[in-house]
């Protein structure tokens, strides 16, 4: 079952290449997409048994799957509104490389083997690139390159820490094996040095993918410039994917009884992103690249809950999901009101919420629900993971925190207001509010909204479940 959810989406990917209508090709998308969404979920509530030596799924990776599937299910129905609109583009890259990048995620979320997981988020890499150039002009092949010279770059420190691994059981006397629940039997006696160093290089690799800082710095140029259905699944698709990576390390460290150093290292590192991102989001005159830099600042804040442990990890893994379908909701609006103006510096856009009523409005209050603002989601994601760093008496980290979070807000909040409140200059926009264009970002921003208010049973235990992978001792 779990090899059907990640091959039909190649099947699909293949038949939209042969396919000659515009518009059926673009409904593949939805369509393939509801399946998944679909397979997923069931496999998520355990009624097909995802377990094996190479592909698998866990309580992580069943959080991560349906996360993906989902954001993925809501800009595939946004996209045929947008190809439409975009016929002097064409679908025929972007169609079957959207599917690829699909498979190559669920591959590796699904991964229970290393080497596999690598390989897959490396696929994810190839088959985005195309999406980022999608406009193909001068600053998305320049985006395009970046994204692709640091992300491999990433990749292949990965690699090395992978190949440590390797060598830290064979060192240690162990099975050389790359299979996840191999290591993690073995975890007691790897090589301690080898181990370290190999996670130091995931965390390098990974990192790069995810977006955490200093290594973040194809993220501004590449959500500037592609596509915001595309800002939307690297933002809340592709990070989440390259975050499970680096928590398969951190439960091998865990495992090995050197969590303590992983986590400090994840701190050190979320710390340094959210401090970062707070100084970029202070007058930035794009709408896009603040949204980048935001992620930069989400991905910290979840790099901080795992490196605080206890409750703050439940948060971490609360706010993936908050993360996921709000930054969804934003890059889509986003995308809207940059349709409209033509632009996405903030000297040209005034007024979005009267030139674009539903688009405008859900940033603003997608920007309302990522600054952590009740009653949305990320609210209550923030408070537990706040909880946590200071019942955790990180007294210091609590308050860098509030004060980085401070700052974002405030930064975050001029641009976005500056751009949806006021009069518009122009009195005839370029594009109007569609109905395929905005029930996608308006069912994310409402499932966040629904977060803040009541979180499932079924969802909770879940989000037990995951955090209590990351806390398991040898």
């Amino acid at each position: 079952m779990l090899l059907l959810l990640i091959l039909f989406p190649l099947v699909i990917a293949a038949i939209s290449l042969a396919v000659p209508w515009y518009q059926a090709r673009s409904w593949l998308l939805p369509a393939g997409s509801a399946l998944h969404l679909l397979l997923s979920v069931l496999l998520a509530i355990g009624h097909f048994p995802a377990t094996g030596s190479w592909i698998g799924l866990d309580a992580l990776s069943r959080l991560v799957l349906v996360v993906t599937s989902l954001l993925f299910f809501g800009c595939a129905l946004y996209a045929v509104g947008y190809l439409d609109i975009r016929r002097d583009r064409g679908n025929r890259i972007m169609v079957p490389c959207l599917l690829i990048f699909l498979s190559a995620m669920t591959l590796a979320v699904s991964a229970r083997h290393l080497g596999l997981m690598w390989m897959a988020v490396e696929a994810t890499t190839i088959s985005s690139a195309p999406l980022i150039y999608f406009n193909c002009n001068r600053l998305s092949i320049e985006a395009t390159w970046k994204y692709l010279l640091i992300c491999s770059v990433g990749i292949a420190l990965a690699m090395l820490g992978i190949l440590f691994i390797a060598y830290a059981a064979l060192g240690g006397g162990s099975p050389v094996s790359l299979q996840l629940d191999t290591l993690l039997a073995n975890a007691t006696s790897l090589s301690r040095p080898w181990l370290h160093a190999g996670f130091i290089f995931l965390l390098v690799g990974f990192g790069t993918k995810m977006g955490l800082a200093p290594l973040h710095t194809w993220k501004p140029d590449a959500y500037g410039e592609a596509p915001g259905l595309v800002g939307a699944l690297l933002a809340g698709g592709l990070t989440s994917v390259a975050f499970l990576a680096i928590l398969r390390g951190v439960q091998l460290m865990t495992a090995a009884g050197d969590g303590d150093m992983a986590r400090q290292v994840l701190l050190g590192m979320g710390l340094f992103s959210l401090m970062l991102a707070a100084i970029f989001m202070v007058r930035q005159p794009d709408i896009k690249r603040m949204l980048a830099y935001s992620s930069v600042e989400h991905m910290g804040l979840l790099a901080i809950g795992v490196g605080i442990g206890g409750p703050a990890t439940f948060g971490a893994m609360l706010h993936l999901i908050n993360n996921a379908l709000t930054k969804g909701g934003l890059f889509l609006a986003a995308g809207n009101i940059q349709r409209a103006y033509d632009s996405k510096c903030i000297s040209e856009i005034r007024g979005a919420i009267v030139t674009l009523p539903i688009s405008g409005t859900l940033f603003l209050a997608g920007f309302l629900a990522i600054s952590g603002s009740p009653p949305f989601g990320p609210f209550v994601s923030k408070f537990t993971l706040l909880r946590g760093i200071f019942g955790s008496d990180r007294l210091v980290v609590g308050m860098l925190v509030l004060l980085c979070l401070a700052i974002v807000f405030i930064g975050m909040g001029t641009t976005v207001l500056a751009a949806t409140q006021g009069e518009p200059e122009q009195k005839s926009p370029l594009f109007r509010d569609r109905p395929l264009l905005y029930l996608s970002p308006l069912c994310f921003i409402l499932l966040v909204l629904l977060l803040g208010v009541y979180i499932p049973e079924p969802l909770q235990a879940a989000l037990h479940q995951a955090a209590a992978l990351l806390e398991v001792q040898p």
